[in-house]
């Protein structure tokens, strides 16, 4: 099974900034894109960015110009930098990934999300 991890969460005031990673394990075969997503209470859930293998990115049209996703294909990891947060930005944050093991096709997985908190 493929395992994801995030980090980098917490608390930080309107203006500021946090980078989020997260880290995937397990025997993997390869993984296509990596993504962020977020949910805030009351709201559905919003794809936040997402990248390719191959570094191709796109973020939604919410936050961009202010968070940048990026990847490490060696470390199996991936970023996501906000800059200028807002206090609309508070959410849960979740790591997605779509992934392969060497004995399963592919296959979305998900972390178990980290807590951003925008104070005004």
């Amino acid at each position: 099974q493929v395992q994801l991890v995030e980090s980098g969460g917490g608390l930080v005031q309107a203006g500021g900034s946090l980078r989020l990673s997260c880290v995937a394990s397990g025997s993997i075969a390869s993984i296509r894109t990596m993504g962020w997503y977020r949910q805030a209470p009351g709201k559905q859930r919003e794809l936040v960015a997402a990248i390719t293998s191959s570094g191709s990115a796109s973020v939604a049209d919410s936050v961009k110009g202010r968070f940048t996703i990026s990847r490490d294909n060696a470390k199996n990891t991936v970023y996501l930098q906000m800059n200028s947060l807002k206090p609309e930005d508070t959410a849960v944050y979740k790591c997605n990934a779509e992934a392969r093991l060497w004995t399963t096709t592919f296959s979305a997985y998900w972390g178990q999300g980290t807590q951003v908190t925008v104070s005004s």
